[in-house]
């Protein structure tokens, strides 16, 4: 009869230990965020979304002060419609803009907001319009790229 109740002791253990790792594995990869605050969307929309994603980050000043929900695409402005999920203690002036940033050299994207200094502020449902697009490494290479071969072509040839 004790090795049953040690047995029962060591099966709970590990399963506590296999739900804090699982826990764990979905918090660091941002598939889970347990966060009670009352929040209010507002839509983005940004010419290109790069590789950003759902439950990304959005920040001001390095603070997270909410969540991208969701990303869709409008098929009438040819756009991505980026739908934020913000903290309701955190209110930004209208004037305020979004930039889709990305954390280091290669690391994740996540939406930065640059405050305004409107008095009003944004509410459940606003679009915010002021917005710069991801940057896409390839595209800053191949227009490095065009123009060093640009400056090369202007170059007299030698005589000889």
């Amino acid at each position: 009869m004790q090795t049953s109740k040690n047995d029962i002791w060591v099966g709970l253990f590990v399963l506590i230990g296999a739900a804090a790792i699982l826990f764990l594995a979905l918090q660091s990869a941002n598939l889970l965020s347990l966060n009670f605050e009352k929040t209010y969307h507002v839509v983005g929309r940004f010419d290109n979304a790069g590789g950003l994603k759902p439950k990304a980050a959005v920040r001001s000043a390095g603070v997270v002060v909410g969540r991208v929900s969701s990303i869709t695409f409008d098929d009438q402005t040819f756009q991505a419609s980026i739908r934020l999920e913000l903290e309701s203690r955190y209110a930004f002036p209208k004037d305020s803009s979004l930039k889709i940033l990305t954390s280091g050299l290669l690391g994740d994207q996540y939406i930065g907001i640059e405050p305004g200094g409107d008095e009003r502020t944004f509410k459940e449902g606003d679009v915010i319009t002021q917005t710069q697009s991801a940057i896409v490494l390839e595209n800053l290479i191949s227009q490095f790229l065009f123009s060093k071969a640009a400056e090369g072509s202007d170059k007299p040839a030698p005589a000889k």
